[in-house]
């Protein structure tokens, strides 16, 4: 507060609640691969605003339903094309390094959709 009333907020607007822009570039960093301690110092320096790695968490956590039904959707019985490939990672798994594989699989309907 000031005296004349005309503190602007950097990131909430006055009288509003939701910080979807801050939340939006949180998410998108998290989807990026940065954790939440390097996200919250990334806030800081873009913002000047001081925000916890567990409220980052918080944000985050928000989107695991939306991602949780995107997984368990139904898939179509048929697809034009189908295409498939996999990256191969050596891991750290019960004290030993072994050969882990990440799958990406993409599915082409006949009104050529993904």
């Amino acid at each position: 507060r000031d005296r004349n009333g005309e503190y602007e907020p950097k990131i909430v607007p006055k009288y509003q609640r939701n910080v979807t822009g801050i939340e939006e570039k949180v998410i998108a960093l998290y989807a990026a691969g940065m954790t939440t301690r390097d996200i919250a110092e990334q806030v800081k320096n873009l913002y000047d605003v001081e925000i916890s790695s567990e409220m980052v968490s918080n944000i985050t956590n928000r989107i695991i339903p939306v991602v949780t039904e995107w997984q368990n959707r139904p898939l179509e019985k048929t697809y034009s094309f189908v295409f498939m490939d996999a990256i191969h990672y050596k891991v750290r798994e019960d004290k030993q390094i072994v050969v882990k594989a990440a799958y990406v699989v993409l599915g082409v309907n006949a009104a050529l959709s993904r």
